[in-house]
């Protein structure tokens, strides 16, 4: 797989799972995050996409898992 569809990939998974979470503040953190990704693939900047996909990821994750345990 390419980075680019991988990135794109990622992209897609990220719109799928902010759907399940409901902190608001770490929300907005990551959105900023996907943006800042789409931006840089749209540059073609693919490292710099992946980096910040993959904090949004991160983020995103850890509220995802810390809501599973209540």
């Amino acid at each position: 797989m390419k980075i680019e569809e991988r990135i794109k990939k990622d992209i897609k998974l990220f719109e799928e799972n902010r759907k399940e979470v409901d902190d608001t503040q770490i929300l907005e953190m990551a959105e900023r995050y996907y943006q800042d990704a789409k931006f840089y693939l749209e540059k073609r900047d693919f490292f710099t996409a992946f980096g910040c996909i993959n904090y949004a990821h991160g983020l995103i994750d850890a509220v995802r898992m810390k809501e599973n345990k209540k």
